[in-house]
């Protein structure tokens, strides 16, 4: 399916508000640490991947698996354009803000095959974790993200730039959260302080046909490895992180 082109059909609304409901948590943290804390290390000294548990489900987790060390973050620029190769994605990025209930605006309705970036929040390949949301499916045929949940650790997420460059992730985390188990803090923010970090997310777990809403939402977890293209100002540091 050609993710660039507008796909037919409306996505039900109710549909991404389990979604809505989950990120709103996001906007309590915001309010709580101020938005120029978003994606950032809420805890000092933290490294590393953030400690599991049994509430949230690991998808595709191999034993240990060596992943590349972490490039330095970037220059400022907005997100244009999101290839996956390994889930189908070659979509377009828009801006998006919050809604009146305090939750990401998800893309519009009539356009299931775009992905919505919080403009609040970092952009990718800044330092922090850039958020990045998009539908899982439509009335009659999949979304943009409808693939996510396949993802594995070691998989690349490239996203092109205003500035020409291109931001190269690596996977190191997919994970289905339940929403009863939703943890803000731990999903949305940065697990080292000085790297450039990506959070997808869209809809998972069951569909719920009484409430109309997911029971979950699938959160892939990546972080910047490499970069491509040319700007005036490529990296914010002079060596990558580790």
């Amino acid at each position: 399916m050609d993710m660039d082109t507008e796909m037919d059909g409306n996505v039900d609304g109710n549909r991404f508000s389990g979604l809505g409901r989950l990120v709103t948590g996001l906007a309590w943290v915001a309010l709580l640490l101020g938005l120029w804390m978003w994606g950032r290390d809420t805890t000092e000294g933290t490294s590393g991947p953030a400690p599991m548990t049994g509430d949230v489900a690991a998808v595709g987790r191999p034993p240990a698996h060596p992943l590349p060390p972490a490039h330095a973050p970037l220059a400022s620029a907005r997100p244009k354009r999101i290839v996956i190769e390994a889930a189908g994605v070659r979509a377009p990025i828009v801006a998006s803000g919050l809604d009146r209930d305090g939750a990401v605006k998800p893309p519009s309705v009539s356009r299931p095959g775009t992905v919505g970036w919080y403009r609040a929040g970092p952009e990718p390949g800044s330092p922090g974790a850039a958020l990045l949301v998009g539908h899982l499916d439509t009335k009659s045929k999949p979304a943009v993200f409808h693939g996510l949940g396949d993802l594995k650790r070691g998989e690349r997420v490239r996203v092109a730039r205003s500035d020409g460059t291109t931001a190269e992730f690596t996977v190191e985390d997919v994970e289905v959260v339940p929403e009863k188990h939703f943890d803000a803090r731990r999903v949305y923010g940065s697990r080292s302080h000085d790297r450039a970090e990506l959070r997808l997310i869209t809809c998972g777990g069951k569909f719920n046909r009484s409430t109309r809403t997911y029971t979950a939402n699938v959160v892939v977890s990546a972080y910047l490895t490499g970069t491509t293209g040319s700007a005036h100002n490529v990296s914010a540091g002079s060596r990558s992180a580790h």
